[in-house]
């Protein structure tokens, strides 16, 4: 069973999502005791290669309130875990297309482990949300219409 801690909506507005993997994170104990508070923000995060390695930065995790002098830092980069062909491969979609890493969700496994949704993706203009929020809204009011047409019957 899988316990979702949060969930980067903005992401699927302001992205194409084109291809996501699953990566452990490197976490101190007082970000994991506020991450089981659900005390997190992935608002303006994203994915960072340095040194071969991916790091998550921008995630804010706050900080534990009956944590002490050793508290974390609410916005530290943190280490994702992933197996070394799946680092290369992302770095080489990264340089080559010019795609982002984007973080969608944190969770909890059934081991108990915090685990990150992260995708590739690539940027929508301005116009291109304008059209999926148009397309939206289309099907929403032909739902509407389908609805209303049965209640009437």
């Amino acid at each position: 069973m899988l316990i979702k801690l949060a969930e980067n909506r903005k992401a699927y507005h302001d992205y194409f999502i084109i291809d996501k993997f699953e990566a452990g994170i490197v976490l101190t104990g007082t970000e994991m005791k506020s991450l089981r508070r659900r005390r997190l923000n992935l608002k303006d995060s994203y994915g960072n290669i340095r040194n071969g390695e991916i790091f998550l930065d921008g995630v804010h995790i706050s900080p534990f309130e009956e944590g002490n002098i050793h508290n974390h830092d609410p916005l530290r980069s943190r280490k994702l875990l992933l197996h070394k062909k799946e680092i290369m491969r992302l770095i080489g979609k990264i340089k080559e297309e010019g795609l982002t890493l984007v973080p969608l969700s944190f969770y909890i496994n059934d081991n108990g482990k915090v685990k990150v949704e992260i995708a590739l993706a690539k940027g929508k203009k301005l116009y291109d949300k304008r059209d999926v929020l148009a397309k939206k809204e289309a099907a929403r009011q032909i739902d509407r219409a389908m609805k209303d047409n049965r209640n009437s019957m």
